[in-house]
């Protein structure tokens, strides 16, 4: 196995008038992954789409489904997700009281099973669950709105994180980062260990095939340089 590196369009910030048509266009520039926000109100003020939306846009794309719930008790759409076609799961240790089962569940349902930090949450909370997880995601930002402004703070949180997961022999799990990322900050975080992503208004505002293009060719160019 290798590291993945990939670009992840949130499609918070697509247009939903034409969200099937967006889809298509980042598919055809080449973009491997699609992510998902799900809020539900609670976990985060504001509340976004769930599976039916999942299940509206699998038919017309092969893209990797890199579905981010940012829900309470995320255990109880395990099995829904799995149903409308979602490929990742990722799940926020802070919404989790049973982290290990959640992660379980999740891989029993078919699914890649991932977990989300919030910003001011300690990486400690991976060291017992490692092993049942595919992918972290580092928040950049604190969850629920898009278009904040990239957190400074976490660059370390990545690099620390990136040194954690090589010394526990973890050298392949990806590293996801969501917020605040665009041209100005994709280096930062790629730099830092990230290999994963997520770019909402910096893919959607404006030209979606060339700014997802201008994104992937930054990405290619840290991962073969292999550093």
């Amino acid at each position: 196995m290798t590291r993945i590196y990939r670009l992840s369009p949130s499609i918070l910030s697509a247009d939903f008038s034409k969200l099937g048509e967006q889809v298509r266009i980042l598919e055809d520039a080449g973009a491997p992954w699609l992510h998902i926000d799900v809020m539900d109100g609670q976990f985060v003020p504001p509340v976004s789409f769930g599976d039916v939306v999942i299940r509206s846009v699998r038919p017309v794309s092969k893209m990797f489904f890199d579905v981010h719930m940012m829900v309470t008790e995320p255990d109880r759409f395990v099995d829904d997700y799995a149903k409308a076609g979602a490929d990742m799961f990722t799940v926020h240790a802070e919404a989790c009281a049973h982290l290990d089962r959640t992660l379980q569940h999740i891989h029993e349902s078919g699914m890649k099973a991932g977990v989300a930090l919030n910003p001011a949450t300690p990486l400690q909370v991976l060291d017992y669950v490692l092993d049942k997880v595919d992918m972290v995601l580092i928040m950049t930002v604190n969850p629920g709105y898009g278009g904040q402004k990239y957190i400074p703070s976490m660059t370390a949180k990545i690099r620390d994180l990136r040194r954690k997961l090589d010394e526990a022999g973890y050298q392949d799990l990806p590293i996801e980062v969501d917020g605040g990322i665009n041209a100005s900050t994709i280096d930062t975080v790629l730099d830092a260990g990230a290999s994963v992503i997520v770019a909402g208004s910096a893919v959607f505002r404006g030209d979606i095939a060339k700014n997802a293009s201008d994104l992937m060719k930054r990405i290619h160019e840290k991962e073969i340089s292999g550093s």
